[in-house]
This record gives C-alpha cells, sequence and structure tokens, in this order.
C-alpha cells in the first residue's frame, strides 16, 4: 500500500437476492484524514461499512489495512476490530446505566478481576486528554447525547484503532453538541487516525471534512477532495442528474390559509405533553410547526392525532364537532400521522414492506376481515411503484431497507387510507438529498389534489419550501404565525427568540 494509506477497499462487491448492493466499489482513506461517505438512500453507503466490519461478507475484491502485507478478510466486527477499525453508531450501543469509565473498558478484561482504581484512572487520563466533559464514575445516562458519543468514541480510540467510523454521529445533536464533536474528530485527525465520517448533513461535510467519496446505486461516483466539489455538484453527483428546482420548489397550487375551507380546527387542545393551543388548517394548506427541539412542535402534532392522551380542547372536522381522543378516531376522521421516530413508531421490523402498507388500513377495516393475498399485493405494488420505493419485492422485510425507503413505505400506508389531512412529522430526517425533494414534490402535490398537510422539519429552508404558513413555537407555546412575505429565515428566527411579541 501507498505511503500515508491506511485502508484501501477495491473492487468490493455485495449481493443480495435480487439486489447487487455493491458493484466494483473502491474506497481509500489516508492517515490523519477525515473522509465523509456520500449518496442517497440506497447507494451502498450502509453496505460498504457493514462489509469493512465483517458484519457481510463480500462477495468480490480487496481490502488492505496499514501495516498488514496481504489483502485481509474480516468475518466478524470483533475481527475488524483487532485489525483497528472501530465503529460508532447513530444509535448508541452503550450501557447507560453503568458508569462512564465502565463503558470503556466493558468487556475488555483478560480475567475475572476488575481492578476498579486502575480503570477509573485510565478512563480519567482518556477523557481529559481527548477533552470530553465527562467524570470516569459518572453514570452514562446522565451525559448529554454528544458525550456519549464521545465516550463511544474514547473507547475505540483507547483500542487503538487506525480507522474511525462515525455513522451519522450528528443526527441527534443541537449546534453547540456538533461543535463539540467536531473538535474531538479534529483532534483524533491530528493524532494520525483516519475518520469515515457518513452523514446527510451537506453543511457539516463541508465544514470539518478533507475528502469526499460519493456512491450511486451501489457503483462508485468518485472520489474529490472537498475544495474541489461544491455543493450543488456533490449533490447533482449523488442524484445522478442535474439539479433543477432543488433550491426553489413552487407552491403553486397550496392554499394560503382564510381562502379556502377550513378542514381542521381546534380551540384549547392539550395533551399529558402539551400545553392548551389554537390550532386550524384549510383543504389543501400545507402548514407547518417550527421551533428549536424541546418548544412543542411534535407534542402538538401528537395531541392532534390522539397519540398522547388528551386531556381537553374542542376538535371539529369540517365543521362537525368531533371526539379524538385516541389514534383510532384520528383515522376513522381522515387524520393520519408519520411519527418524528420511524424506527421506534412507524415501521414494525419484522414484517415485510406489504404487511406495513396494508397496516392501517387494515386497522381500520378490522382484523377480522383481513385483505386477501391479491388485494394487499396489488396495494402494495401500487404505492411501491409510485412511490418509487427500492427493495426486492413486497415480501421483502422492511427493516432490510435504507432509511429513506422505509419512510416511503410508511409514507405509503398513510396515502392508502386516503386521509383528509396528513401529518408529518420529520419526514426527511436522516435521508438524502434526492429522497427530500421527492417526498417536498409529494406534500405540494397532494395539497394542490386537496389534501391538507402539516409538515415538521428541523431545517427552516425545507419549511420555507414547503409551507405556506408557519407556526413558529417557544417553550411549548405558539408565539407566531407567518405567511406571505414574511415566509423568511429571518423571520422565523427573530419570532423564535421573542421578536415577535
Amino acid at each position: 500500500m501507498e505511503n500515508g494509506i491506511v485502508l484501501s477497499m477495491r473492487h468490493i462487491d455485495k449481493v443480495f437476492p435480487g439486489v447487487r448492493a455493491l458493484q466494483n466499489v473502491d474506497f481509500t482513506l489516508r492517515k490523519g484524514e477525515i473522509h465523509a461517505l456520500m449518496g442517497e438512500n440506497g447507494a451502498g453507503k450502509s453496505t460498504l461499512i457493514k462489509v469493512l466490519t465483517g458484519v457481510y461478507p463480500k462477495d468480490g475484491g480487496e481490502i488492505y489495512i496499514e501495516g498488514v502485507q496481504d489483502a485481509i478478510h474480516i468475518r466478524s466486527p470483533q475481527e475488524a476490530q483487532s485489525y483497528g477499525i472501530s465503529t460508532v453508531y447513530q444509535e448508541i450501543t452503550l450501557c447507560p446505566n453503568l458508569t462512564v469509565a465502565e463503558n470503556m473498558y466493558i468487556g475488555r478484561g483478560k480475567g475475572v478481576t476488575v481492578k476498579w482504581n486502575e480503570m477509573t484512572e485510565k478512563a480519567g487520563k482518556l477523557l481529559d486528554s481527548l477533552g470530553i466533559p465527562a467524570r470516569p464514575k459518572q453514570q452514562l445516562g446522565s451525559c448529554s447525547l454528544a458525550v456519549q458519543q464521545m465516550v463511544a468514541i474514547a473507547r475505540a480510540v483507547d483500542i487503538d484503532c487506525k480507522v474511525l467510523i462515525l455513522d451519522e454521529p450528528t443526527s441527534s445533536l443541537d449546534d453547540k453538541e456538533v461543535e463539540m464533536l467536531f473538535r474531538l474528530m479534529r483532534d483524533l485527525k491530528a493524532r494520525g487516525v483516519g475518520i469515515i465520517f457518513v452523514t446527510h448533513f451537506l453543511e457539516q461535510v463541508y465544514e470539518v471534512s478533507d475528502r469526499i467519496t460519493v456512491l450511486r446505486n451501489g457503483e462508485l461516483v468518485g472520489e474529490y477532495e472537498v475544495e474541489k466539489l461544491p455543493q450543488v455538484e456533490l449533490v447533482a453527483k449523488m442524484m445522478g442528474k442535474e439539479l433543477e428546482g432543488l433550491n426553489v420548489i413552487k407552491k403553486s397550487g397550496v392554499s394560503e390559509n382564510g381562502k379556502a375551507e377550513t378542514l381542521y380546527q381546534a380551540h384549547g387542545l392539550s395533551s399529558t405533553a402539551s400545553r392548551p393551543f389554537d390550532f386550524n388548517i384549510a383543504k389543501g394548506e400545507v402548514n407547518g410547526f417550527t421551533g428549536l427541539l424541546g418548544s412543542g412542535r411534535s407534542e402538538s402534532v401528537r395531541a392532534i392525532f390522539g397519540a398522547d392522551r388528551v386531556t381537553g380542547g374542542e376538535v371539529r372536522v369540517g365543521g362537525k364537532p368531533v371526539k379524538i381522543t385516541k389514534p383510532f378516531d384520528a383515522m376513522k376522521n381522515g387524520i393520519g400521522y408519520l411519527p418524528e421516530d420511524r424506527k421506534r413508531d412507524g415501521i414494525i421490523a419484522d414484517l415485510s414492506v406489504r404487511e406495513n402498507i396494508i397496516l392501517a388500513l387494515q386497522v381500520m377495516k378490522g382484523f377480522f376481515h383481513p385483505f386477501s393475498r391479491a388485494e394487499a399485493e396489488a396495494f402494495a405494488d401500487k404505492y411501491i411503484k409510485a412511490l418509487e420505493i427500492k427493495t426486492a419485492s413486497s415480501d421483502t422485510p422492511i427493516k432490510s431497507l435504507s432509511g429513506g425507503n422505509q419512510q416511503k413505505v410508511i409514507l405509503a400506508r398513510w396515502l392508502l387510507t386516503h386521509p383528509q389531512y396528513l401529518i408529518l412529522d420529520e419526514p426527511t430526517r436522516g435521508i438524502d438529498v434526492g429522497t427530500k425533494t421527492e417526498i417536498q414534490r409529494l406534500v405540494l402535490r397532494l395539497a394542490e389534489e386537496g389534501m391538507s398537510v402539516t409538515f415538521i422539519s428541523s431545517e427552516i429552508e425545507e419549511m420555507l419550501r414547503t409551507c405556506s404558513r408557519l407556526i413558529v413555537m417557544r417553550d411549548r407555546n405558539i408565539v407566531g404565525e407567518l405567511t406571505g412575505d414574511e415566509l423568511t429565515q429571518d423571520h422565523v428566527m427573530y419570532t423564535i427568540a421573542g421578536g415577535g411579541n
């Protein structure tokens, strides 16, 4: 291997039944480099990482690691670790009930005796050297998500890792926590660690990365130096086509509030998780709740859907008083809800794509009146085609799909019920730019067809492109509404900060 290269993957192939996940893919990581691995959902990023870490066996190609003359064969994550390859996943896999030090050294003792004082002292020195704001004897669960991520990284570093894989490490962090994590990444880079950074946040890629490798449809598009690849070109390479209208999506056909019939109206609605609030949405309108994390956005829409116990308020749908205290009540009144956490509240991981798609409609029909296999397949095939869901078949377990395709399946579930009003809470979180744009365009098309949509996103620009009215929240209270010329990032931030009161 060339001097300075810590990892080289050459001509990597991986085939699953009915799907070629990787074809002739090359990837090179240099010592002391932060290398972003980019691509749409289904591009092959996760598969390449799983091949590298021994989760999947490769079907072709070679892997070389610094310090080993011949190509290596990685058969398990433990074997990958023995070669100095460590991974920190988006979902933290440590034990929150144990201390920071215990998490750093758990499972690494060679005998039955644990030298607690030695372990605590060693952990303290490592935490200090990496600038991680945690104490060795502190319970891990009491630390912020960012600090927990950093503890997982410290554990990897202490195992003498040459290659550190960070899989969506910033997806649940706020701006200050992201900067804290980036400081640690830069520190490790200076120490010579090669870092593979997998993320969907383009701005973060350009802030911290040195190089970018782009995959598309399981094939290598290319490797680029960050400063030589403008952001718009990166997006085009990920999508495989020139961008048309990505930055500005026309809101034609979306009704401004007040110019169309009110479909849903709530007065003094409250739940166990939300304070009383008033809300309405017109037929064919796309509106949204915006605010900082913890502002009450998700709690408000969960109250509308009856996902949390409703404690008060009056609701009208189509001008008629209705009682919505549980999700089934909302569904009967033509309301659908895509939840913020698709893994916890959305998908049924062990069921097939088809079973996940028909689930809501089957609930409404009743489980004692199941759909025939032919009916279910027809429903699934229709929406797999309409939403371009990438799956080998409708029988494929949904857990084997990429995040963006799982999200499309949940969308299909609700579209199959033909709702009057669809609530989408963070529908584009953790998915690629191309799928984000598809979902935004779908929302606007549904509104043109008369459906009302409430759209929530942590990305203000996405909200501004999609919504004709924004309800601004702070500290679980509505502090303003923005429409027309007020729909700018400055107005949103001004209102969130208190200037709109």
